[in-house]
């Protein structure tokens, strides 16, 4: 049987031949426009579907980026509200030292008292800081509100203990500011392991001096009452009441617990009581109401003013603690400003990679997209010519 090949059958050939390389150059010309070589999903699947793969990992680490810069912001307001935090408190220990004066008068040691009282406003104020975008620094995640507030008898506190966790790099959390509770309430008193205090009963002149852990491999974190009698003898009694050593006392002798040590001056009088006992936790605001209600007494006996000076003391030692706490507090911070900028260069390093394999996918090879525009269109002249040609061919020509 033998095929018949149509004058119209090669026409249309050659049409679809002309239409295919005209849409051919078309594309590739639509290529070197857009500079990309995947125009839409039918071009490549497989690399159409890993690009939007890709492009979700790039937004993901826009994403971070903006948790990191909010971060970022935050820790940076922190830094700055502790930092005004720590310069109150040293105000407030200058003041006291010079309190601490025996030239002072009540009446000079009652004006330290009102600045001191106006620098603990400051402190609540400081304390309240928000962060510019309607937050509060200290709030925890309650932050919706102030979270101090003053009340009758101190300062209450209407924010949480949570920390958040912010993702700033796949699988890489920064802590966001901490919560006020931790700042400025759990705050340890003493030196920070140990604590020592005369009791406000006390009727001698016995004044709290230096103290410490002198061993700690003795030192068992129990608590003690040094009890004094006549003649400045005196036992020294566990938690239980049981005695676990005595002596005589005599003016800046140091007494010795169990690895623990305190030193004494002064006269303690028959029935006086000293404590020694692991460091415990104050807010801010009490131990500042402590010092201000120590510098408003009107001590006329030398008990009294013996009382008064332990207060002083007490209330010095346990601001510079929390003066210490500050600065860890600070350090936390910038330990987190610092893993900030490791997710940055994290995030900038699998950005590089994600973006060069995009481009990869994507952009287009302008040399190699050249040449074969070029060889397109010597594809569709041809074709034109073919068709050109092609038209001419009829039976009525050789009838001429």
């Amino acid at each position: 049987m033998t095929n018949r090949i149509s004058t119209g059958m090669l026409y249309q050939q050659s049409i679809s031949t002309l239409q295919a390389k005209q849409a051919s150059l078309a594309r590739i010309n639509n290529e070197l426009t857009t500079g990309k070589k995947l125009l839409t999903a039918k071009d490549d699947p497989v690399g159409a579907g890993a690009a939007v793969g890709l492009d979700r990992a790039v937004a993901e680490l826009e994403r971070f980026g903006a948790n990191a810069n909010a971060v970022s912001h935050r820790l940076g307001m922190q830094e700055a509200a502790l930092t005004q935090a720590g310069g109150v408190m040293g105000r407030i220990t200058e003041l006291t030292v010079r309190a601490n004066s025996a030239s002072l008068s009540n009446e000079d040691r009652k004006a330290i008292a009102t600045e001191i009282t106006s620098l603990r406003a400051n402190l609540i104020d400081i304390a309240n800081s928000p962060d510019g975008a309607g937050r509060y620094l200290f709030g925890g995640t309650q932050d919706g509100t102030a979270p101090f507030a003053r009340v009758a008898g101190g300062v209450s506190y209407a924010g949480d203990q949570t920390r958040r966790q912010v993702e700033v790099a796949p699988q890489l959390f920064v802590a966001d500011t901490m919560p006020g509770s931790e700042v400025f309430l759990r705050v340890r008193t003493g030196d920070g392991r140990l604590d020592a205090a005369a009791d406000p009963a006390n009727t001698g002149t016995g004044l709290v001096g230096s103290f410490g852990v002198a061993d700690s491999g003795q030192w068992d974190g129990g608590r003690y009452r040094i009890t004094f009698g006549a003649g400045g003898a005196y036992d020294v009694l566990d938690d239980a009441g049981v005695s676990i050593g005595s002596g005589v006392h005599a003016s800046g002798d140091a007494i010795t617990v169990n690895g623990a040590r305190v030193v004494i001056g002064g006269a303690p009088a028959d029935g006086d009581v000293f404590t020694l006992a692991p460091a415990g936790t104050r807010d801010m605001f009490a131990t500042i109401d402590r010092l201000i209600g120590a510098l408003n007494m009107q001590p006329t006996t030398d008990a009294q003013r013996a009382a008064q000076q332990n207060a002083l003391q007490g209330a010095m030692r346990d601001i510079a603690t929390a003066q210490d706490h500050l600065i860890d507090v600070r350090a936390n911070g910038g330990a987190q400003l610092g893993a900030l900028d490791n997710a940055a260069a994290l995030r900038d390093s699998q950005s590089l990679t994600l973006e060069s394999t995009l481009s990869g996918l994507r952009d287009l090879d302008y040399a190699e997209a050249i040449s074969r525009f070029n060889l397109e269109k010597v594809a569709v002249e041809a074709a034109q010519l073919s068709f050109v040609q092609m038209q001419r061919l009829s039976l009525f020509d050789l009838l001429r």
